[in-house]
């Protein structure tokens, strides 16, 4: 029994964020946010929106379209950095009261934009090991709740979403799920950091005043080690797997910036028209980026059953992950 990727959805919210806007907000212009991350336009989730309800709706159509009942998930697995309460309940808890599922295995992970692929090598072997028979994965963030949107050099990059996926057994090869690395690396925590309200700096007045409840990112580290770690890992699954970045059908990138996506697809001699790009119309939705992006090329009828996806993410811890997925639509 393999593990295999059976459906994909996403939700995106209904106002959207241009970089017209952020003229009026910091000291920036389109021409500058463009040329420097390739993002254009994100979207925010509403006051009264939280991460779960953003997930929900794209499990919803993950399932939907999975031909599943909701008593046949037997597993949900929330991936995110925003949840909707500092301990608990976990938001995959409340997704799963949402939907109307009872007495399953809920939780969530923290691994913040690789968080989908940690997801999704948890779902494999639970599949692979035969604990669960069909799990509902999401990568859900409601990041504009800790954006400083006066700090132009973060606030311009990200966006809310969601994106879900089914992971359920298949005895054909060719549709599974063939590896999935997953890495970390806490020396270079400090590069992309919410340094407030947590047990190190509790939340208190001055934690609040000095901004700390918001996300730090040291942004010129982070791209260089981005690209050189996100290019070996690649490399490094391609080699195992005894495959060539000819035999894939979709390099599916998070959706960072541009340039990093670009700068790894040329170390990887990846044609152009392979490779997936969002961050144009949505930001960096973290943990949703991947997950949003497969379902971008699958709602625009690009992606066919049984293509061979080529997963690749960065994110703060530091994290990083890799996957070679067939799509089993």
């Amino acid at each position: 029994m393999y593990a295999s990727l059976k459906s994909i959805g996403a939700y995106v919210p209904k106002k959207k964020l241009t970089n017209a806007d952020f003229e009026k907000m910091v000291d920036t212009t389109d021409e500058w946010i463009v040329q420097r991350t390739g993002i254009k336009e994100r979207y925010l989730a509403a006051d009264d929106e939280s991460t779960s309800d953003l997930a929900t709706n794209a499990a919803k159509l993950a399932i939907e379209r999975s031909g599943l009942a909701l008593e046949d998930i037997d597993a949900i697995i929330c991936a995110t950095i925003t949840p909707d309460y500092f301990c608990m309940p976990s938001t995959a808890c409340i997704i799963a009261d949402n939907l109307g599922i009872k007495h399953v295995t809920a939780f969530d992970i923290s691994a913040a934009c690789s968080g989908f692929v940690y997801a999704l090598s948890m779902a494999k072997a639970f599949i692979e090991s035969g604990m669960k028979k069909n799990v509902l994965i999401i990568g859900a963030e409601k990041m504009s709740s800790i954006v400083d949107y006066d700090d132009r050099t973060t606030s311009i990059l990200f966006g809310d979403g969601a994106g879900a996926a089914i992971i359920t057994g298949t005895d054909d090869k060719k549709k599974a799920i063939l590896d999935i690395k997953t890495s970390s690396d806490g020396e270079y925590q400090d590069f992309l950091i919410t340094e407030g309200c947590g047990s190190k700096n509790p939340c208190s007045p001055e934690v609040l005043a000095n901004k700390q409840q918001f996300l730090k990112m040291k942004g010129n580290e982070t791209f260089k080690l981005a690209v050189n770690t996100l290019t070996k890992d690649v490399f490094e699954i391609l080699d195992e797997n005894k495959l060539e970045s000819t035999d894939i059908d979709w390099f599916v990138p998070h959706q960072a910036n541009y340039r990093i996506i670009n700068a790894v697809a040329k170390k990887l001699k990846m044609p152009e028209d392979k490779v997936v790009l969002t961050v144009e119309g949505y930001g960096n939705t973290s943990a949703a980026s991947i997950p949003m992006a497969i379902n971008k090329w699958f709602e625009d009828g690009k992606l066919k059953d049984g293509e061979l996806m080529l997963l690749d993410t960065f994110g703060g811890g530091l994290t990083w992950g890799s996957a070679l997925v067939h799509f089993n639509a």
